[in-house]
């Protein structure tokens, strides 16, 4: 069930957050990425995995993770979109975005869509503006 729905300032300040989250992600600034998160906050981004607790265990995920293209000069977009962003009665913001990864190499014709997913978000915003509480990433195809 839907929550209610929020100010147009505060959906753009929302995307503006995952503009800057995406940025940080795909520059692999593993910090920068974390500290998005709330102190406690969870990421669940492979499924059949459990989720990386703690900012300091979301960047230790995330370097481990990355070590898999240690040597492969792909460079990942990845690119967030129809954002359904609904206000809780918690003061929590539920969102649900799709979301694509781009890969390229150098000397490919083109880039690769991988993957395909709907990331699902709990938000808070606070003094520090906006922190995630949690994600959880569901893939359109199992990878």
């Amino acid at each position: 069930m839907a929550g209610q729905t929020v100010t147009a300032e505060l959906y753009a300040e929302v995307q503006h957050f995952y503009a800057r989250q995406m940025q940080a992600l795909d520059n692999r600034v593993f910090k920068a990425y974390a500290d998005s998160f709330t102190e406690d906050g969870t990421f669940q981004h492979t499924p059949g995995t459990e989720p990386a607790r703690t900012r300091a265990g979301i960047k230790a995920e995330l370097e481990r993770f990355h070590e898999q293209y240690q040597g492969d000069p792909v460079q990942k977009r990845h690119y967030f979109n129809q954002i359904v962003l609904d206000a809780n009665p918690d003061g929590t913001l539920t969102s649900t975005v799709y979301a694509l990864v781009l890969r390229t190499r150098p000397g490919a014709d083109r880039p690769e869509v991988w993957p395909s997913c709907v990331v699902h978000d709990v938000l808070v915003r606070g003094a520090d503006g906006i922190l995630i509480e949690s994600r959880h990433i569901d893939y359109d195809q199992q990878i």
